[in-house]
């Protein structure tokens, strides 16, 4: 029986900065792992325990990570760079069972997937951590490129000071300019 590769993305639905896409394979058996016992899906775990569990991942596992930008997801939509990030994932993680959080499988053959897997199976919740994380921290890092924007604070995700900020400075070169935003695009 072939090895359970997990896949998770963040950064679907933001309005700036990449999309992230990770692939998890455990090198082991992750039962005794005392860490992993709180292993969820990142969007349940708070920032510091995410920050904790992505090193443990990484050293516990065959892992791949793809970061599309914003001017790929404008370009080819963000179906398209999903299915391709997973394709990559697939390509260097190979040989592996897939299975995907969320509800369809990107016309990809091989691959499952499963609403909340990234809170009921380890695997793709690891890749929710790791997915998480990176985009986070790719975040945090363009924010002092783009400090008007502070990204830091809300990660590019359409919160009210993001809206506020995009009204004052308008839209910078990490925005998603295929995605139209109510009370500003017309």
């Amino acid at each position: 029986m072939k090895k359970l590769c997990g896949i998770d993305e963040a950064g679907r639905g933001p309005l700036a900065g990449p999309l992230c896409v990770a692939g998890v394979v455990f090198k082991n058996d992750i039962t005794t792992i005392k860490e992993f016992a709180v292993i969820n899906d990142s969007k349940k775990l708070t920032e510091k325990k995410r920050e904790a569990l992505f090193e443990i991942i990484k050293e516990n596992s065959h892992h791949h990570i793809v970061l599309t930008s914003n001017k790929d997801i404008d370009r080819l939509g963000i179906a398209i760079c999903i299915k391709n990030s997973i394709l990559e994932i697939m390509e260097h993680l190979k040989d592996y069972h897939y299975l995907m959080d969320g509800n369809t499988a990107f016309g990809i053959d091989n691959l499952e997937y499963l609403i909340k897997a990234d809170a009921t199976i380890k695997e793709v919740s690891a890749a929710s951590i790791l997915a998480k994380v990176t985009r986070d921290r790719y975040m945090d890092s363009i924010d002092k490129e783009y400090p008007l924007y502070m990204f830091s604070k809300h990660k590019g995700y359409g919160t009210k000071l993001h809206m506020e900020m995009i009204k004052q400075y308008g839209k910078s070169e990490l925005h998603r300019l295929s995605y139209k935003i109510k009370g500003i695009d017309i």
